[in-house]
């Protein structure tokens, strides 16, 4: 998984997997999914980022099953 911030344009771009993107889909306005063939989400883009996001502040816990 990748967490990208582009600074220069506000874009969040989050990649769950790596992929060959048949489909890019809008969820709303500033929000894409990139599927692959099957319909699988591999990445997400959040335009205007900042109103998402407390982007300086980024936490990453992994929970034992």
């Amino acid at each position: 998984m990748q967490i990208r911030h582009f600074h220069d344009t506000d874009t969040l771009y989050i990649e769950f997997r790596p992929i060959q993107v048949a489909d890019t889909k809008g969820l709303e306005e500033d929000t894409q999914v990139d599927l692959d063939k099957a319909g699988n989400i591999g990445a997400i883009t959040f335009e205007h980022a900042s109103r998402w996001a407390d982007l300086p502040a980024l936490h990453y816990e992994q929970i034992a099953a």
